[in-house]
């Protein structure tokens, strides 16, 4: 259906286009339409939520001959350049794999020389955290006195990890998990653009396992494409491919947690595995389902947030088993389902985590 993937062939190309983060373009948009760019940026927060695509965009957007405020034309020979990854002022490290002090110094080497063809020569350096000690050290010599054409924007997932005089001589943006409702009209935006028929349950669905990660969540819409033939896509039909649990699932099994049925646990357990559930999605599923009881026990007014995309009878369902839950007993299945979610790691028989988990949660104390 497309010669690319989805997450690169519609990574957006300006500020325009970027989803989500708007306190951040909005900083970012103002500080380059009034050229008061700063030498070295620190992007940080959860995976997938556009760090380097952002930076890219900056990049364009600083060194753009025909930019008008802070949007890159995406037409003049730099924005080209940079687009069709031939631009050699820009310069994308991964520091996952290029952690060392040679790597460092070689770049303090070539920092030294004014760009060959954009008007800043721009690094970004991902996972930045994963840097040694000692090239980290090399680093922070480079950004203490940096050229006037050199702009380094550092992006990483551990924020807390980076050496803190790194961190203080750059400006900061901290990069939430994208809500609910960003991430559902991205995926419609995307599945418009390619023609795709999906139920919304089914986006839904996508979105919900996604953790605020555009890019798991267009992963996996990709993925459902490669699988299925041309027509309506379904929720029952991507559950499978993915190993994807739906709510309903968590809510059933919820019930019958209530009523302590070990039987019919194990029973209900055991026919979802045989379904094609995978068993690690399946505790994960479960967990997120009884979390939501757990915190609506404690201030019911969450429903509004935790509960984005459910229908009002959904809703009206997991507010009813949050009363019917005895709250110690909910916080003591929780801790087994997570000790659970390891141990099937290394079970050889997967599921035996789990049973033996809600067998002793259904148990008095």
């Amino acid at each position: 259906m497309q010669n690319l993937v989805l997450y690169r062939k519609y990574r957006p190309q300006n500020f325009k286009e970027f989803f989500g983060q708007e306190h951040i373009v909005k900083t970012i948009s103002n500080e380059i339409a009034s050229g008061n760019i700063s030498h070295a940026y620190l992007f940080s927060g959860h995976r997938g939520t556009g760090k380097t695509t952002l930076a890219r965009i900056f990049a364009k957007a600083i060194n753009c001959q025909n930019r008008k405020g802070s949007e890159p034309c995406n037409k003049c020979a730099s924005c080209l350049e940079i687009n069709s990854g031939k631009a050699i002022d820009l310069i994308e490290i991964d520091a996952a794999s290029n952690r060392g002090i040679d790597e460092i110094r070689s770049i303090r080497e070539g920092i030294k020389f004014s760009p060959t063809f954009l008007k800043y020569k721009v690094l970004i350096l991902d996972e930045a955290h994963q840097l040694s000690k000692d090239a980290a050290n090399a680093l922070l010599k480079i950004l203490e006195e940096p050229p006037a054409y050199a702009v380094f924007i550092l992006a990483t997932t551990e924020a807390h990890k980076m050496i803190p005089t790194i961190a203080s001589r750059c400006q900061r943006f901290e990069f939430h998990k994208l809500s609910f409702e960003e991430m559902i009209k991205k995926l419609e935006w995307i599945c418009e653009n390619e023609k795709i028929d999906i139920e919304k349950e089914a986006l839904s669905l996508i979105v919900a396992s996604s953790e605020g990660s555009l890019r798991d969540a267009e992963g996996k819409l990709n993925q459902i494409l490669s699988f299925l033939p041309k027509g309506k896509i379904k929720i029952d039909d991507i559950k499978g491919i993915l190993g994807l649990v739906d709510t309903s699932i968590a809510r059933e099994l919820t019930d019958i947690l209530i009523k302590k049925d070990k039987a019919l646990t194990l029973k209900f357990v055991n026919n979802n595995i045989e379904k094609g559930s995978d068993i690690q999605e399946f505790i994960k599923s479960i967990v997120d389902y009884l979390r939501k009881l757990m915190l609506l026990k404690i201030d019911p007014e969450l429903i509004k947030t935790i509960a984005p995309g459910e229908t009002k009878e959904a809703k009206e369902i997991i507010e009813k088993q949050s009363k019917e839950f005895d709250e110690k007993r909910l916080r003591k299945t929780l801790d087994l389902l997570l000790e659970a979610e390891n141990k099937t790691k290394y079970s050889s028989i997967q599921q035996l985590p789990l049973e033996l988990a809600l067998i002793e949660s259904m148990e008095n104390e």
